[in-house]
Formats: structure tokens, C-alpha cells, sequence
């Protein structure tokens, strides 16, 4: 079955284009109605492919992300039933706007670095942690839902061992990253505050910049609130560096500066 939602001509440039795959035609008629007034869309659906194409003014073809507008809470729960967890694009949704967003190489080397500089500063002090990646954070009762870059359970690892995490009942992780190499087009601290997480840190532009919940929004800080020991500006350093010696080789040194600092160097 072949329909689609065009108001463009074909000779106009193709702007930005997402394809999703395993959508169900129900899923797909729902998103028709809902973004028939949205008229910088085009949407195709073939053999439970759905794509998009995102053709406003200004938007650039490798931006790698797609806004939805008006899309209800039930229609974002179908699209994220439909093409399940085993998936590369990451969804954020804030009060009918969804963005779809599909990480670059770019974006996941420093947050894949980031996670290791975690695991070793917990190993260090002999800490447990719960390390669940992209895990789909969501409140239907606040509309809201993200997938960070990647989360962390620390101060509260013991209250969450082992269960099926969910939020409302359960804290959300004490920690997220957010490497934003393309910027997200949802202001993310505003939805990390109303689901409570207390710790953000977002690497871009090759600057860490770490922000603590104070009250209802997040101020940035000179201090993490997991590592207050943690040297902020030096990571950047450290990122930068693995590119001439290697991942590994910048954790094992990461590892020795962390030994220095918490004064367990025994070399």
C-alpha cells in the first residue's frame, strides 16, 4: 500500500529526510491527521516505511533531525511501539512537539568517552552504578519524554537495582549527558527539570558544561553534583586527545589523574 501527504511539487529540493521503518498504517493515518495543517511536511508510507521530508526555509540536508508539531501523546507512544528499541534514532517529546533526531559520529565519541570518565571515577571510589544508555524517560502525566545521549543511576543505583525503571515512581537518573554536535531544537533543560533530573552535562562545541537542578531550572556549575572533585575544564582535554593516542590510552590516563586527584596514586 503506497499513500502520502504532499502539498510541494517533486521539482522543489528535498530539505531534510527521515525514514522509519516498521510503521503500522494505523500509526501512520494518525500522523496524517494530526500534521495535515503543517504544510513544510511531506510525508511518504510504502511497505511500513514511513518518510518524511522536512522542507522549510533554512533548514539544512544534514541536519539529521525532524520536527513533528501537534502530535498527541497517544499518537507519540504508537510511533515509539512501532519501531520498538532497537533503533539508531533518538525521540524527544515536549507537549505536542516531537523531534526526531538521528545521531552523528561526531555526537557519539565524546559521549561514549564521557561514559567511560564516569565509570572509572566510580570505580575509583568504589561506588555502583546503573548505566541504561538511551533509556526512554517519560511522565504522560507531565507530556514530556526524552531519550538522553546517556543516563546514570548513582546516589539512587540501590533504589532502582534491578527494576523496570518508571518515572513517576521511581527517581529519574541522577545524571544524563546530552553531546549536542547538532543542536536539538527542543530546549531539553526545561523538559529535564519538570521530569527532575538533577545533573545535565552537555558537551558541545568542545566545552563540557555541567548543570545542576536548582528549584525549577538548571544553573550551570563549576562543580559536578555526582563528582565535586571532577576537574570540569581539563575534560575537554581529554576528548581532544584521544584522537592522536586512542580511547583507551585517554581513559588509562583520565584514570591516573583521577588517582591523583582523590590522593590513591600508588605509582
Amino acid at each position: 500500500m503506497i499513500a502520502t501527504l504532499s502539498p510541494f511539487s517533486q521539482q522543489q529540493t528535498q530539505k531534510n529526510v527521515i525514514l522509519l521503518k516498521s510503521i503500522r498504517w494505523e500509526t501512520f493515518q494518525a500522523l496524517i491527521a494530526e500534521l495535515e495543517a503543517d504544510r513544510n511536511l511531506q510525508l511518504t508510507y510504502h511497505a511500513e516505511t514511513l518518510e518524511a521530508i522536512d522542507r522549510r526555509e533554512g533548514m539544512e540536508k544534514q541536519t539529521h533531525s525532524l520536527i513533528l508539531r501537534g502530535i498527541s501523546w497517544q499518537t507519540y507512544k504508537a510511533l515509539m511501539t512501532d519501531v520498538g528499541d532497537n533503533r539508531l534514532w533518538r525521540m524527544t517529546y515536549e507537549r505536542g512537539v516531537l523531534e526526531i533526531r538521528m545521531p552523528r559520529e561526531e555526537h557519539e565519541e565524546p559521549k561514549e568517552l564521557l561514559g567511560d570518565f564516569i565509570t572509572v571515577m566510580v570505580d575509583e571510589l568504589g561506588w555502583e552504578m546503573r548505566k541504561l544508555g538511551s533509556l526512554t524517560l517519560e511522565r504522560e502525566d507531565l507530556n514530556r519524554a526524552a531519550e538522553p545521549d546517556a543516563c546514570f543511576y548513582i546516589q539512587n543505583e540501590a533504589i532502582v537495582r534491578g527494576r523496570k525503571i518508571t518515572l513517576g515512581q521511581d527517581p529519574p537518573p541522577d545524571l544524563v549527558i546530552e553531546s549536542d554536535y547538532t543542536h536539538s531544537s527542543i530546549y531539553k533543560h526545561s523538559l529535564y527539570a519538570a521530569l527532575g533530573v538533577p545533573e545535565i552535562w552537555r558537551y558541545y562545541q568542545n566545552r563540557l558544561g555541567v548543570y545542576r537542578l536548582n528549584g525549577e531550572e538548571y544553573i550551570e556549575s563549576r562543580e559536578s553534583l555526582a563528582f565535586p572533585f571532577l576537574p570540569i575544564g581539563e575534560i575537554p582535554d581529554f576528548v581532544r586527545q584521544s584522537q592522536k593516542i586512542g580511547q583507551r590510552s585517554t581513559v588509562r590516563q583520565f584514570r591516573a589523574r583521577i588517582r591523583e586527584i582523590l590522593g590513591t596514586d600508588n605509582g
